[in-house]
């Protein structure tokens, strides 16, 4: 059993290198945009990347490990 209605590949206006000038620019901002966040995220990222709820002090360090 053929399927008539179905369209060919050759007709898919994405097929081998078919897409028009728009479809690409649009799919090169959306991968450019995606990684210019990541960028972005990964430098807050690296910024902040401290622990600042350290309770301990010099009298008093906090958790010791080795126990005698």
């Amino acid at each position: 059993m053929k399927l008539t209605d179905e369209p060919t590949m050759d007709k898919i206006d994405d097929y081998n290198n078919n897409e028009t000038p728009e479809k690409r620019r649009t799919i090169r901002l959306i991968i450019g945009g995606l990684v210019l966040m990541a960028v972005v995220s990964a430098f807050i990222k690296y910024q902040f990347n401290t622990v600042s709820d350290y309770i301990g002090t010099e009298s008093s360090p906090g958790i010791e490990l080795n126990h005698k």
